[in-house]
Order: C-alpha cells, then sequence, then structure tokens
C-alpha cells in the first residue's frame, strides 16, 4: 500500500531502481559441507606468533595434496589439537566444489619468505622477472599520477587462488592471517612497511594478497576471520555468483601499526554478489567496487577503520545495480563513497543506498569525479586530461544518517555529465555550509513535510546545481523518522 501513495518521482525509482539493483539470486546463509579429511595443527602459536624454530615447517604441501585428493562438494577440515592450533603455509590453489574449513581455534597463518609467493620463480616464462615478490621496484620510473606505470611482469602469487574453479567455498570460525605486520625472511622490513615506503613517490612494490578468486562462479566465504593480509584482502574477479556472509576482517589487528591497501572485499568485472553479516576493520576501503561489476548486494553490514562503502576509481566499464542497505559505517574516513576521474571513469547507474547510520566519518557522502588517488576526494575538479568520463546517474540515497557533522561532496564533471541523486530524509547532524559541495548535479528533493528531504542547507547554490522537487502527493505515506533512528546501531567490532 505506501507504494501507491509515494511521490510519483519515487515511485518510478523503486521500480527501476529495487526490483533490479541487487543480487538476482536468491541468497540464503550458507551451509558447511561435510568434510573429506581432517588435518590436525602440528605447530604451535601464541597471539597468532610462531616459535623462530617454526618458521620453515611449512604445511603447504599437505593442505594442497588433500585439496586435490578430495571429491567435489567435500571440505579440507584443518583441525586443532590439545597442544597445537596453528598451519603455516605457501600459496594455496583451490579445486572446484571444495571447501577449506578452518575450525574454531585454528589460524591458518601466511609464511613471511617472500621467496614462497615469488611469480617469476614459481611461473617462469618469457618476459617474468624473478624475484620481485617482497620489493620495491626501483629502477623503473614512478608513475606520475593519473598516468599508469608501465607493468613489471613478476610479482606475487595470492596466499590462496580460486582461479578457474567454481562451487569453491572458504568457511569456518578459526582464522587466516597473512601476517602483513610481520619482518619478511631476509629482510628488514615487513610487508606493510614495504608498502608505506614506496608511498611518497608511488612506486610500484610487489605484495601478495590473501584471497584472489578469478572466473570462480559459487564462491563463498562463510564466517571466516580474516586478518593482517598484506595487501588487499579478497578480490573477485570475472565471476558470477560470490556470496561472502558472517566474515569478519580486521587488519591491523593490533591498532599500532599501520596496514596501507589493505582493502576489505573488492569484486571487479564481475555480477551478482552478496557481501551480508560482515564486520570489516581495515586500512583502504571496506569495500570497492570495481570495473564492471553489476547487481550487487550489501545487506546489514558493519564498517569500523577503513575508507568506507566506495565504487571506483576505475569505473571505465561501468557499475550498476548496486543495493546497499542497513550499512553502519563507525570511524570510517568516507561513507557513502564514488570515486573516479577522467582517466578511469565511465557510466555507474541505478545504485540504492538506504538505512545508513554513520558516527565520526569525516566526509559521509562523496560522489566524486575528481579522484586523484588519495585518502579523500579534493573538492574542485583538478583537470586531469582524458577521454574517460566518470558519468552517475540514477543514485538514490534514503534514511541516511551521521551522528556527527562532516563534509559532503555530490558533483558531476560537466553539463554533459551531470550527476543525479535522489535525496530523501538525508539528515547530517551539525552540517554548516561551508561543509556542502556541489557542482553540475541534479538533486531530486521530496517536497514531503516532516524532515522528509534532507538538512544540508541548500542554499547559495552554484548556478550549475538544480533542485527537482517532487509533487506533494503522497506526503504522508510514510511515519516520521524515529528520534534517533540509530540507536543500538553502533557495535564494538567482532
Amino acid at each position: 500500500m505506501w507504494l501507491r501513495r509515494l511521490p510519483a518521482f519515487l515511485i518510478l525509482l523503486v521500480a527501476i531502481n529495487l526490483s533490479a539493483a541487487q543480487d538476482t539470486r536468491q541468497v540464503s546463509e550458507p551451509k558447511i559441507p561435510p568434510s573429506c579429511v581432517r588435518l590436525e595443527a602440528s605447530l604451535r602459536a601464541i597471539d597468532n606468533k610462531l616459535a623462530e624454530s617454526d618458521e620453515s615447517k611449512l604445511d603447504t604441501d599437505r593442505i594442497q595434496k588433500a585439496i586435490d585428493a578430495c571429491k567435489p562438494g567435500t571440505a579440507v577440515e584443518l583441525s586443532p589439537t590439545r597442544t597445537n592450533n596453528a598451519f603455516l603455509t605457501g600459496p594455496l590453489e583451490m579445486r572446484t566444489g571444495i571447501t577449506l574449513l578452518i575450525d574454531k581455534g585454528v589460524t591458518l597463518l601466511g609464511s613471511r619468505d617472500p621467496k614462497v609467493y615469488d611469480l617469476g620463480t614459481n611461473q617462469p616464462g618469457e618476459g617474468v622477472t624473478p624475484g620481485l615478490c617482497g620489493t620495491i621496484a626501483t629502477g623503473t620510473p614512478p608513475p606520475t599520477f593519473p598516468a599508469p606505470q608501465r607493468p613489471v611482469r613478476g610479482g606475487c602469487r595470492p596466499l590462496i587462488s580460486v582461479v578457474n574453479a567454481t562451487d569453491v567455498g572458504i568457511m569456518g570460525d578459526g582464522v587466516i592471517d597473512g601476517r602483513g605486520y610481520a619482518r619478511l625472511a631476509g629482510k628488514d622490513y615487513s610487508w606493510w612497511q614495504m608498502a608505506r615506503k614506496a608511498e611518497p613517490t608511488n612506486e610500484r612494490y610487489y605484495s601478495t594478497r590473501l584471497i584472489v578468486a578469478s572466473q570462480a562462479d559459487g564462491l563463498v566465504l562463510y564466517r571466516i576471520a580474516l586478518y593482517n593480509s598484506p595487501n588487499f584482502h579478497v578480490s573477485v574477479n570475472k565471476t558470477n555468483g560470490f556470496t561472502a556472509w558472517g566474515v569478519h576482517i580486521q587488519t591491523p589487528t593490533d591498532k599500532a601499526l599501520d596496514a596501507r591497501n589493505t582493502d576489505g572485499i573488492d569484486p571487479g568485472s564481475s555480477t551478482n554478489i552478496t557481501v551480508a553479516h560482515s564486520w570489516i576493520d581495515n586500512g583502504d576501503d571496506n569495500i570497492a567496487i570495481k570495473t564492471g561489476t553489476s547487481h550487487m548486494s550489501v545487506l546489514d553490514n558493519h564498517f569500523f577503520s577503513g575508507h568506507g562503502m566506495s565504487i571506483g576509481s576505475e569505473t571505465f566499464t561501468g557499475q550498476s545495480f548496486l543495493l546497499v542497505d542497513r550499512l553502519t559505517l563507525d570511524h570510517t574516513t568516507s561513507g557513502i563513497r564514488i570515486k573516479s576521474n577522467v582517466t578511469r571513469g565511465g557510466p555507474v547507474h541505478d545504485l540504492v543506498y538506504r538505512n545508513i547510520c554513520m558516527r565520526d566519518v569525516p566526509i559521509p557522502i562523496a560522489i566524486s569525479p575528481y579522484y586523484t588517488n588519495q585518502t579523500t576526494e579534493p573538492f574542485e575538479d583538478p583537470y586531469y586530461k582524458g577521454d574517460r568520463i566518470p558519468d552517475y546517474k540514477r543514485v538514490a540515497l534514503e534514511d541516511v544518517f551521521s551522528e556527527t557533522p562532516g563534509t559532503v561532496l555530490i558533483a558531476g564533471l560537466d553539463d554533459q555529465h551531470r550527476t543525479e541523486v535522489t535525496l530523501n530524509n538525508i539528515v547530517i547532524k551539525g552540517i554548516t555550509r561551508s561543509q556542502l559541495h556541489l557542482a553540475f548535479a541534479d538533486l531530486h528533493l521530496p517536497a514531503c513535510p516532516a524532515g522528509r528531504g534532507t538538512n544540508l542547507p541548500l542554499t547559495d547554490l552554484p548556478s550549475s546545481v538544480k533542485l527537482i522537487p517532487s509533487s506533494e502527493a503522497g506526503c504522508g505515506a510514510r511515519p516520521p523518522a524515529p528520534p534517533d533512528p540509530c540507536e543500538g546501531r553502533f557495535l564494538p567490532m567482532r
């Protein structure tokens, strides 16, 4: 009944966005398959750290042999013993239909020896440079943003690969710890220290990732904890059907440390994705949706340290049909973030964000074509040169609340590439006019009373900004918002 009483333009948005802007699958809580084999831990970790004498005792071979031998539909189970609780591994490759099941009390630790991940050593070929993993590529000129640096072939294999393998699971109540904090074997620095050292001149560096999937239809992450990744935690590409349910990502676990470029979950060139009931606390984008991704649902999640719920920066093949519903962001640098520029932009459309709560988020909303490879976007066009133009259309924000003041940026690139956003019940407590940055934007606003629009100070606007009100029809369809719609939503990291 409520749908019939909505203003006309909102009915259109509901019809277009809510029916399409989400995973098209019927996704339910995953189930853990029966075990094919149970491997017992042979090492003991204290505070997820091994004795130096155990650092060469790799379990890679016995875990990989079990993965290779088990039949599809079963799990390789990693279990603790009375005295042991850890496995130490180099790169593992998953097979179709196999689940890696890590029991409660078990930690799967990534080797801190960069040689075991080295792409040139493990997969030699013409033009591949060995020995790059764990190094900064000094000797190649650093890129001058936004021009991309010519890549050097080589680098690192991920800890867990899911490539050309379908219906793979990584499950359990245990931990996968990439140990990005640990001093690398034969080096005087850790993965994270290497990344930070390369930052000032934007030099290329070679680091391993925790989980990388490509052509991995049906991939499921369930209940698993992912800690201290050296680089991205989960990178998924060219995949139809990916579910992350009840996943716990935390990097760094020691908050005295610094973990650069440790994105949480990054899907790209993929479709039908659900991230649900998960907790993400990391050193870069909590979720970053890369180019070519469509039909994604982000449902009932909690974000902590990180750069927020992001799209981009690459959007040149487009992102579309996204639903973000019931998201809590606590101390992230940004909240709702869409970022790109004229060297990597493209069409982004049919996005719905609703029931969003934020606290201590400096930039609650940033919809920007001005990306400059920084943690946050500038408020004005940097005037890069390029023909990949960001173009943001049919973006709907509904019931978005920030408990603390913050900056809002909503911009299109120019009059031919205007950003279209609907603002329905948007409240940024304490926001001032100086914190609002708008350009080349069409802002659709319901004309209903009782605060159903936005408290953004939409006065003295640039001439490039248009306010497009709806009719008064159906304004009484929705009840007023509660005094504190975010009460009870901010919970500690789990």
